[in-house]
């Protein structure tokens, strides 16, 4: 098994978690679970249509689970599974990263457009 190798199952499952979408669904999701719409708050800007395959694909690759709820109207609830907590909660730790690199990120930014 190599990332690096197209034909690796590990590849697209890199992508459906790291890609733009992926990655904010399953931080969205690591404080517990929430349903379709509270995710999609948390996730300004995706398409519901966007986010459903997102969440689709997320579920095929074992990263979250989808639960339905018996109730009127309808429930259905998204959560990370045992899989998908480590993976999230690694998302999580670049995010953060990403944050506390910000102020050098925007120097460096703006010294490029000068």
């Amino acid at each position: 098994m190599s990332v690096f190798d197209p034909g690796c199952t590990s590849r697209s499952v890199l992508e459906h978690a790291t890609g733009r979408w992926g990655a904010l669904a399953l931080a969205a999701l690591t404080d517990g679970p929430l349903r379709f719409a509270e995710v999609r708050r948390a996730v300004t800007g995706i398409s519901d249509r966007m986010l459903s395959q997102t969440l689709q694909r997320l579920d095929a690759d074992g990263l979250v689970s989808r639960k339905e709820h018996s109730a009127i109207p309808p429930r259905v609830e998204y959560e990370l599974t045992e899989i998908g907590r480590p993976i999230a909660g690694s998302i999580v730790d670049l995010i953060e990263t990403i944050y506390s690199q910000l102020p050098a990120i925007v120097t460096h930014q703006q010294d490029r457009r000068d």
